[in-house]
């Protein structure tokens, strides 16, 4: 593909490097002539020191034939100028990240599609400070859910239960959905797409979508030991 990438700050410069690394035509916008020349030194990409929201800034960065245009620059005004332009030259797909939610209409208005950084970060922040046995896998649609493992231990209340049992219990969130089982032990490797009567067994790893604020709650209660009771 051939990217055309404006701003060349930490976001962009690690996209850049990245989208080289996967033998991609990358060509890279920035007002500041010393980080174009340490972009090109870092990476190899093509730099242009200019204005990406001037109209032949984009044409000498060949948006008449790029496929993809991130607009990654510090001002919500500026990215949104630069995906006009942009599109009136033909670029078809633009993609820009979101600093202030005021913006957020106008970006849909202009038809760019947006990465909200700020809520990404919170939930990574939210997912270090509170999971358990948990790993994330990846997200979706831009931080609104995302997938997780977690691994279902010996001993845990879980094991034994049918998949509706534990959805129907008020403790297990709402917005929480099993995608996914993979079974893992002596006498079986498989993944399976559980249905309500799938039971879980000790050692399954169990796949989840939600979102961050929901998994400690669901892991919590698929993880957490069965009490022992002592004999009087």
């Amino acid at each position: 593909m051939y990217v055309i990438i404006a701003g060349a700050g930490v976001i962009g410069s690690q996209i850049a490097k990245k989208l080289i690394e996967n033998d991609h035509d990358v060509v890279v916008i920035d007002k500041d002539e010393d980080v174009c020349e340490s972009m090109y030194t870092d990476t190899g990409a093509m730099t242009i020191n200019g204005n990406a929201t001037r109209m032949r800034t984009l044409r000498d960065a060949g948006a008449d034939k790029a496929d993809i245009l991130l607009s990654l620059m510090s001002k919500d005004a500026d990215n949104i100028s630069c995906g006009l332009l942009a599109k009136s030259l033909g670029v078809e797909e633009i993609i820009s990240k979101l600093r202030r939610p005021q913006y957020k209409n106008a970006y849909q208005i202009s038809g760019i599609q947006l990465i909200d950084v700020s809520r990404l970060v919170v939930h990574r922040m939210i997912e270090k400070v509170e999971k358990p046995k948990v790993k994330r896998l990846f997200t979706i649609e831009d931080g609104k859910a995302e997938v997780y493992a977690i691994n279902v231990n010996e001993g845990a209340r879980a094991v034994g239960m049918k998949i509706k049992e534990i959805t129907s219990t008020k403790k297990f969130p709402v917005d929480c959905n099993f995608m996914g089982i993979y079974k893992s032990n002596q006498e079986e490797t498989d993944f399976y797409f559980p249905r309500g009567n799938y039971i879980i067994r000790a050692n399954d790893t169990v796949f989840l979508v939600t979102n961050s604020q929901f998994i400690k709650q669901a892991s919590d209660f698929l993880t957490k030991r069965k009490k022992k009771f002592r004999k009087k």
